[in-house]
């Protein structure tokens, strides 16, 4: 399930449609945004199977003139630190100066008969701005097969702070639509950010 759109009061009612603790996630939230003016919202929920149990779990992305906020809430089981089950909610406000990439992976059926304008199937959206970076190593080789010397290591960093996965067989067609439209409104607000670290 994902809701976007661009008012303080329709974000609150997108939380509570979610149903997933909506007073928690609500004053998170309010109070991470304070008074700014909110340019677009995106509410996505999503149910994970672990072993046994079944987690929920629900991110907040509110982008406002100056900042991008990110709520994610998680619901935990009773365990030897909690007698009873409880919910971690966090957030983080980054400048939008600091984000340093959009990346929309959209998955579509057919591509040999898309048409322009057909939303994807999936689309996962993924957020850097440099506080979390993935590094993939792996061993560095020359071209010759019978080569045994150490070349070291060689690999890719990826900045990876936050990756939604939304797809219409499980979130619907809406949800898809609307990370799209949240998507494309981050980044144009990028664009037009003046970039603070130069």
């Amino acid at each position: 399930m994902a809701k976007t759109g661009t008012t303080t009061q329709g974000l609150r009612t997108a939380i509570e449609r979610s149903g997933y603790y909506p007073a928690l996630v609500a004053e998170a939230v309010e109070a991470a945004v304070g008074g700014e003016a909110i340019g677009s919202y995106l509410v996505h929920q999503e149910t994970t199977f672990d072993a046994n149990e079944v987690r929920r779990h629900v991110t907040v992305l509110v982008l406002t003139g100056n900042r991008f906020i990110v709520s994610h809430t998680d619901e935990q089981a009773a365990d030897s630190t909690s007698p009873a089950p409880y919910a971690t909610t966090s957030t983080e406000s980054v400048k939008i100066d600091r984000i340093s990439s959009v990346v929309v992976s959209r998955v579509v059926s057919h591509p040999e008969s898309y048409t322009p304008g057909t939303p994807p199937r999936e689309v996962v959206l993924t957020i850097g701005w440099g506080a979390v970076s993935r590094i993939d190593l792996e061993p560095a080789a020359c071209g010759d097969p019978n080569c045994e010397a150490d070349h070291g290591y060689t690999g890719n960093t990826t900045a990876d702070d936050l990756s939604l996965r939304v797809s219409e067989a499980g979130d619907g067609p809406d949800a898809v639509s609307q990370t799209l439209a949240f998507a494309q409104a981050l980044s144009e607000a990028t664009a037009a950010a003046p970039d603070s670290r130069r």
